[in-house]
């Protein structure tokens, strides 16, 4: 019973540290929903998610080899220019990866649009899209973070013996998990709508998210290029790069108030010295 318990509570922990990258992409894809729908969006997209996530975590117990196993037609090989064994998890991965650093590109690019400067808020209405539309992307990509932690829960309930207890351990991991990202969406969306300079940063994370999604998936596929194999970003480097990051960030925005408060004194101290004269 003991060690139930403390392999729920490792995974637990587990998927509420995976789960930052995913909640960062629900807060600020939620932005994309009309104003008033966005708080409802990140709510029944989550609770969506959760109910997928039990179902896809079924699925994976049932067929887990099908995912793991390279499919014959999707393996070859280029003299030495090309080496490739896709499977199902490669692809999954590779292409929520993707479609990660797709979406931050294309946001980052928005932000410094001539079509934002005319918004004054940077957000034009041709970037809004349906709360349905959103909700989905929300889903999938929800389901595509998931991919990953469920078989880390897979193995570390490996040494359950009953197949049922284990999947029940596994379930309760993911509701729980599902229902802190309920809590703290809507905590982390107020916090970037009234810190906007910090979605740029949160965008830059979720590049470095995409970019360790298509290294892990091109190791997974087994990708060699010129000889070079790809090695997928370790959970070390991921978590150096977000803390330089954000130190980066925090010292920018400090330096940047400061120059901005001596530039306002050169300014007052010339203005009083025209007013003497």
């Amino acid at each position: 019973m003991l060690e139930i318990i403390f392999t729920l509570l490792m995974l637990v922990m587990l998927q509420a540290v995976l789960g930052f990258d995913n909640l960062l992409y629900i807060s600020l894809e939620s932005k994309k929903a009309p104003i008033s729908d966005q708080k409802r969006v990140r709510k029944v997209g989550i609770l969506i998610a959760i109910v997928l996530r039990i179902v896809l975590l079924f699925v994976l117990v049932s067929i887990i080899e099908f995912f793991q196993e390279p499919f014959s037609f999707m393996t070859g090989k280029i003299e030495n220019v090309l080496d490739f064994a896709f499977n199902g998890h490669s692809l999954i991965v590779l292409a929520g990866g993707g479609f990660i650093i797709y979406t931050a590109i294309k946001e980052i690019w928005h932000m410094i649009g001539k079509a934002d400067l005319h918004d004054g808020v940077g957000e034009d209405s041709k970037s809004r899209k349906s709360a349905n539309a959103v909700i989905t992307s929300i889903v999938i990509m929800n389901l595509v973070f998931s991919f990953d932690s469920i078989l880390a829960a897979i193995g570390l309930t490996n040494e359950i013996e009953n197949s049922t207890t284990a999947f029940i351990v596994m379930a309760i991991a993911i509701v729980v998990s599902g229902l802190l990202m309920l809590l703290l969406a809507d905590k982390i969306s107020t916090f970037l709508a009234k810190n906007r300079m910090y979605e740029v940063l949160g965008l830059f994370i979720l590049f470095i998210v995409g970019i360790m999604l298509v290294t892990e998936g091109g190791h997974l596929a087994h990708l060699k290029i010129f000889g070079n194999e790809i090695v997928p970003m370790s959970k070390t480097t991921f978590y150096f790069v977000i803390a330089v990051l954000v130190v980066t960030d925090i010292v920018q925005g400090r330096y940047q108030k400061r120059l901005i408060a001596e530039q306002q004194h050169i300014e007052s101290h010339s203005k009083a010295k025209k007013e003497d004269a």
